[in-house]
């Protein structure tokens, strides 16, 4: 579920875990060109506190600061910091908005085919 705009309480998103939607992730997401700090990603904690959630990802197209990425290992809440740099490499990794341009084939030497029995 994609939420956004005013009201959306600090969450963008949210992933069911299982069929029931015992258990969900919940997603924040900033399309910055600054670094982002220490209070969003604890405004986001805050967030989480609110919907009694224990799992959040909070995504950005540029990095997060040293003391942001602090501030996750010190709380409750396990919160997972993806980067740009990350973020890139799971889209190439996954096929999500990518398109292959070339694919190299390389050949090694069969010897069994070459051996005398």
């Amino acid at each position: 579920m994609v939420r956004s705009g005013r009201g959306d309480e600090g969450i963008d998103g949210i992933i069911k875990e299982d069929k029931l939607g015992l258990d969900a992730v919940y997603i924040q997401a900033k399309r910055w060109q600054n670094t982002v700090g220490r209070p969003d990603v604890q405004a986001f904690a805050g967030a989480l506190m609110g919907k009694k959630a224990n799992k959040g990802v909070f995504i950005t197209t540029s990095q997060f600061s040293q003391d942001a990425q602090t501030y996750v290992n010190t709380i409750s809440q396990k919160i997972v910091l993806i980067d740009g740099e990350q973020l890139a490499q799971l889209t190439i990794d996954h096929g999500v908005g990518v398109t292959e341009v070339a694919t190299y084939l390389v050949k090694r030497v069969d010897s069994d085919y070459f051996s005398e029995e």
